[in-house]
């Protein structure tokens, strides 16, 4: 289990004023957890050239038909998604 530092759980539509602000809060040793709207940009986030891990729940990707992930995005389920905060010092929601 790799430890990280902040994950980042980001639910905003790629347009919304905070996803730009999650994005530019990004560090190394963070993490990037797209939700609910923000899985809209699947398949490749615009801040896929971060050294950080990128996942989105597979659940709200489906739901809204973007069920496929490139560019490094790994699709989690829920149970994955408790281990992710588990993993990390720190969450912040956005």
């Amino acid at each position: 289990m790799i430890p990280i530092y902040t994950l980042h759980i980001l639910n905003k539509a790629p347009e919304h004023p905070r996803t730009a602000k999650c994005r530019h809060a990004l560090r190394p040793g963070d993490a990037l957890l797209l939700t609910e709207s923000a899985v809209l940009a699947l398949p490749t986030p615009r801040d896929h050239n971060l050294a950080i891990p990128v996942y989105a729940l597979a659940q709200d990707a489906t739901a809204r038909g973007v069920g496929q992930c490139s560019g490094g995005v790994t699709l989690v389920d829920y149970p994955a998604m408790v281990n992710l905060t588990a993993q990390a010092q720190n969450v912040i929601s956005w």
